[in-house]
């Protein structure tokens, strides 16, 4: 069986290495641009139009795709689009919990089989100064990623303790997707 990732995510491809030897990536179309204000249903949604995106281009196989949503006081934080964004979204997480979302859907072709299910795992942040953030975003790495930090970056610096899976926040929980698959026979 073909299995296609709907993510040029670096870090995504990584955590699908521990259930696949052998995938093929294969970049979504979908619009990341949904007016959903639910943070839970906006990456299932997100998650759902990027795999219908690579199922139109695949005769059969699996499709995985992934969306992950940060949120604060149940206000979606996006990527930052420069660095003052990004300094704004930092500073707003210093010091707080907030909320990592990721939904993910399984298409199976051609049974036609779709399954979308999503993860959310609690993040508190330390208190951070001004320096602390401007050092941050100077690595560039929040510029491309929801909330603008990567736990498994730099950004890991400033996590003070999560509830839940660590890999969702990364953005692939991989333990939920494994059971799911298990459950469809394909692993």
């Amino acid at each position: 069986m073909k299995v296609y990732l709907a993510s040029t995510s670096p870090r995504r491809q990584e955590l699908l290495k521990k259930v696949y030897d052998q995938f093929e990536i294969i970049p979504p179309t979908a619009e990341e641009n949904a007016k959903i204000l639910n943070p839970l249903e906006l990456s299932l949604f997100l998650s759902r139009q990027k795999a219908k995106s690579v199922a139109t281009k695949v005769e059969e196989g699996l499709i995985i795709a992934a969306d992950t949503v940060v949120a604060l006081d149940g206000k979606i934080l996006g990527k930052p689009r420069d660095e003052e964004k990004a300094f704004y979204m930092l500073k707003a997480l210093a010091g707080r919990e907030h909320e990592v979302y990721t939904g993910v859907t399984l298409i199976q072709k051609p049974q036609k089989r779709e399954k979308s299910f999503g993860e959310m795992t609690k993040v508190w942040f330390y208190p951070l100064t001004d320096e602390e953030i401007k050092k941050y975003i100077r690595t560039k790495e929040p510029l491309d990623k929801a909330g603008a930090y990567g736990i498994q970056g730099y950004g890991a610096l400033f996590v003070k303790k999560i509830n839940g899976c660590y890999f969702n926040v990364v953005g692939l929980p991989i333990a939920r997707m494994y059971r799911e698959l298990l459950e469809w026979g394909v692993v």
